[in-house]
This record gives structure tokens, C-alpha cells and sequence, in this order.
């Protein structure tokens, strides 16, 4: 998948599902701009990758102006972004609180609006580009212990959609894409195995075996979907939903 030379920013880079992203982008030879609320561990990941990294908490509009004006003057132009930030509180419809409904809002949704927003306007000065939204499988089947999470990754499928049908029509040569993991092995879904199942997945005598029982993938088989969707080798995909679940909403 070519991606080399593409100057692409990654949020939420510096764990999980971002993170593997930007290994493998800056392994097919991308030019990664990576960003996270976590400063320290983010620079110091960035400078062993080979990427650049800039502090960002993504639900503050203004930041991602100052962004956006970092990248123009640093590489002229944008080619990919990747909306990839977000948090996943555990609580139901009857226990999740009015500040977790709005954080999470806030981070996923607005967070999402302003990047596409901000991207857009840098992209269509320079011919174009692509942008990867992270949903999820709550999207498409809704997760009672996850009741904003899954409100917020159902508006992102919506939005994407928008968005792709938008930049279409104005002929800027920017397509949308929304990506949809079902359960990944990363910090957020380990966290939801052991408040959820009482499986605690690195504790386990084979974490590997255990994991593939669980069905639970890997964050490279979400990677390779992002890149794909970032390259050109994907041309002719715009609004579309990726799953990535081994089949979990089909069953």
C-alpha cells in the first residue's frame, strides 16, 4: 500500500489502535505528525519512530487551528488524518452521568467534527486527500455498557458519510472513511475484558492463545485497514463503513 512521502496526522497516537497506526504508516515510509493529550510519552514514542509530535487535547477547537497552521508551514500541505482519539467509560443507560455523556461527546464527536473541519480546509488547497474516522462495531449494534460510547461512534458513521458525500460534490478530491474494530487487543479493550468478564488477558499463562479464544484481534488488522484507506490503492472507496471484527456483527 503506497503511502510513502503522505504527510498524515494521527490522533490519540500514543497507545493503542493510534499508535499501531503510526508504526506501520511510518514503516510504509508516511511522513506521521503524531498527536496525544499525553505529551511526555507521546514525544519520546515519536522520536524513536521517526515521527513528528504535537500536544493535543483534540476537543479544544482552537488547538486544531494551530495544528493545522503547524503542518502548512512545516510540510506545505496534508494528505491524510486520521481521527483516532477516544475513551471508552463502562456504564449503562440508567448509571452513565451527564459530565460522562459530555466528555465522551466531546472527545469522540467534536473532536471528530473539528478535525474533519480543519483538515478539510487544508486539503482542498492542495488537491486532496483522505480522511479515516475511527468508529466502531457499537455503531452498527449498540453496547448497553457502553451507552455513550455508542451514541458517539453511531453520530461518526453518520458524519463520515456526510462528509464523503460533501467533499464529493465540491469536487475538493478529499474521500471519508470510517473504520469499525470490534473488540482489538488494546489497553481500552483489556480494560473492558477484566471490568466486564473478569478476564484479565496479560495475566494469562499464554496471552496469545487466550486471546485468540476470545476472538479478540490484533491492532494490526485495524493498521492495515487505516493504511489502506490512506492510500491510493483505495481511490475509488469514499463514505463507506470498514468493519474489522472477524464477523462478530454477523453472528
Amino acid at each position: 500500500m503506497s503511502v510513502k512521502d503522505c504527510v498524515v496526522l494521527v490522533t490519540g497516537a500514543a497507545s493503542g489502535l493510534g499508535l499501531a497506526d503510526v508504526r506501520m504508516l511510518v514503516a510504509q515510509g508516511a511522513r506521521v505528525i503524531m498527536s496525544d493529550i499525553d505529551q511526555e510519552r507521546g514525544a519520546a514514542l515519536a522520536q524513536e519512530l521517526g515521527a513528528d509530535f504535537l500536544h493535543q487535547d483534540v476537543a479544544d477547537e482552537q488547538r486544531w487551528g494551530e495544528i493545522m497552521n503547524d503542518i502548512q508551514a512545516r510540510f506545505g500541505r496534508l494528505d491524510g488524518l486520521v481521527n483516532n482519539a477516544g475513551i471508552a467509560p463502562i456504564a449503562d443507560i440508567e448509571n452513565t452521568t451527564t459530565a460522562t455523556w459530555r466528555t465522551t461527546m466531546a472527545i469522540h464527536l467534536d473532536a471528530t467534527f473539528f478535525g474533519c473541519q480543519a483538515a478539510i480546509r487544508l486539503m482542498k488547497e492542495s488537491g486532496g486527500g483522505s480522511i479515516v474516522n475511527m468508529s466502531s462495531t457499537a455503531a452498527l449494534v449498540g453496547i448497553p455498557d457502553y451507552l455513550a460510547y455508542s451514541a458517539a461512534k453511531g453520530g461518526i458513521r453518520s458524519m463520515t458519510k456526510a462528509i464523503a458525500i460533501h467533499c464529493r460534490r465540491q469536487r475538493y478530491g478529499i474521500r471519508c472513511n470510517s473504520v469499525h474494530p470490534g473488540s482489538i487487543n488494546t489497553p481500552m479493550v483489556q480494560e473492558a475484558l477484566r471490568e466486564l468478564m473478569d478476564v484479565d488477558l496479560n495475566a494469562a499463562e499464554d496471552p496469545e492463545r487466550l486471546r485468540r479464544k476470545l476472538g479478540v484481534g490484533e491492532p494490526d488488522d485495524v493498521a492495515n485497514m487505516v493504511t489502506f484507506l490512506l492510500s491510493d490503492q483505495s481511490k475509488h472507496i469514499n463514505g463507506a463503513e470498514m468493519v474489522v471484527d472477524n464477523g462478530d456483527t454477523v453472528v
